[in-house]
Order: C-alpha cells, then structure tokens, then sequence
C-alpha cells in the first residue's frame, strides 16, 4: 500500500454499504442510548448504568475495568429488577448486541 505511486495496475471496487452486515463497532449503542430506548418502549422506565452493566455482563458482554468498582466480596449494589432486565435485554436485541429469539 505504501508504493502505490509505482502500481502499474489498479483495481476499482465499489461497495453498497447498504447489503453490508453491521460489524461489531456498529451495533453497539451508547449507556444513553439504551436509556433513551427502553424509556421509549417503556413507559418512560428509567433505568441506571449500573443495571444496564448487570444485563450486559449477564448476556456475556464483557465490559471494561471500573474504577469504581466495588472493593468488598458483597459488592452492596443492588440487583436490577426483573421488568427492567427484560426491558434492558429488549435494548441489547434491538442494538444487535446479543441475539434475539426467532
């Protein structure tokens, strides 16, 4: 690639982004909107980092070191409610960030 001012022949290639699948970097979406989704689909639930973190690790998403992570065993967060995982898995499926049942 660093000598193609020498190339004697060049290849065009035209690619409709369109048919593409969207590759990993795509599909994830941002705490905000996640937050923004599940409000929207549920009834203005609101619904912290903290939770939206606990879904993410339960469906496998491994997620990067926290400072604040807690230093104790018990950890003393509390755990995300059940309507509010299934409200936040909803998010993750419709960001494509875990499967969705068919």
């Amino acid at each position: 690639m660093s000598k193609l001012h020498e190339a004697k022949h060049h290849v065009n290639v035209k690619l409709n982004m369109d048919e593409m699948d969207l590759t990993a970097a795509e599909s994830k979406a941002t705490y905000e909107e996640i937050k923004k989704y599940v409000a929207e689909h549920n009834d203005g639930m609101k619904i912290s980092n903290l939770y939206i973190a606990q879904v993410k690790s339960k469906c496998g998403i491994i997620e990067r070191e926290n400072n604040n992570k807690s230093k104790s065993e018990k950890g003393g967060q509390p755990e995300c409610p059940k309507e509010k995982e299934i409200a936040i898995e909803e998010a993750l499926k419709y960001f494509q960030m875990i499967p969705s049942e068919s």
